[in-house]
């Protein structure tokens, strides 16, 4: 019996840091990220990092992202896995959900505006 109660305890313990590491990027990380507006539907998030700076491991449902301006990014993954990507100004990018750590490998300073979608989109 205590071993199962120390197992419980244990397992409750990991998904409570999981969800810690994967929380909200306003609430964990109000420097760089801004609530621009909010509906039933969308969330757009406004995202400003200097050259170089970081965030803490967050997440974000699906989404949209619109740079505003040029942006050189390295997001890190739970697993440890990173993924270079790029974005010049104006243009617009799908934007999986998931958690994840960004980080701003420019030299420049950057801008995006990020959609997240509270809802599935319906089927065509």
């Amino acid at each position: 019996m205590r071993r199962i109660m120390i197992s419980v305890i244990a397992m409750a313990c990991m998904l409570a840091a999981a969800a810690a590491r994967a929380d909200d990027p306003v609430k964990v990380d109000p420097k760089h990220y801004k609530v621009e507006f909010e509906n039933d539907v969308v969330r757009i998030l406004r995202i400003q990092y200097g050259p170089g700076e970081k965030s803490v491991m967050h997440s974000h449902p699906d989404g949209v992202v619109i740079y505003l301006t040029d942006a050189e990014t390295k997001m890190t993954f739970p697993d440890g896995t990173t993924v270079a990507n790029s974005g010049k100004a104006g243009t617009v990018q799908a934007a999986p959900g998931g958690p994840h750590l960004p980080q701003n490998t420019g030299t420049k300073a950057m801008e995006l505006l990020l959609v997240e979608f509270k809802t599935k989109p319906a089927a065509p």
